[in-house]
């Protein structure tokens, strides 16, 4: 799916037009100060203009599944796990067919282990408002 987005609802209507169903995968994730922070990295923290990334929750949906982000934010919020941001990216399904969950948990996994090593800019990104992320 490659489609500009500025909303979150552009994502759910882009997923819902795909020739084949998709399957959308979540990784939450949290802005955290690193353990051995410079004075230079607390002070880019605070301004919230740095900080490490940490994924916190997954969770794998189809599109039908989501009804708007606020949808979305209240079902993570009922985990109890705080976030600060949400990746996301897509399966394709197959033969009109959409992936299962049980198909999604590698991609989740792969994901993780991407944002872990800092390859953000693979994935859609929205903040806690649903507002487009953009990473340079």
């Amino acid at each position: 799916m490659t489609t500009e987005l500025s909303s979150f609802d552009d994502l759910l209507v882009a997923a819902r037009q795909q020739a084949e169903p998709q399957r959308l995968l979540f990784v939450f994730a949290r802005v955290e100060l690193p353990a051995n922070a410079t004075d230079a990295q607390r002070e880019r923290f605070d301004k919230r203009e740095g900080g490490t990334i940490s994924p916190c929750l997954c969770v794998d949906k189809a599109p039908d599944e989501i009804a708007d982000f606020a949808a979305l934010k209240a079902e993570s919020e009922a985990t109890g796990q705080p976030w600060d941001m949400v990746f996301v990216g897509s399966l394709d399904g197959r033969g009109g067919i959409a992936p299962s969950a049980d198909e999604a948990a590698q991609p989740l996994r792969f994901m993780v282990n991407a944002i872990n090593d800092g390859r953000v800019s693979d994935f859609a990104a929205f903040d806690r408002d649903g507002s487009v992320l953009r990473f340079a």
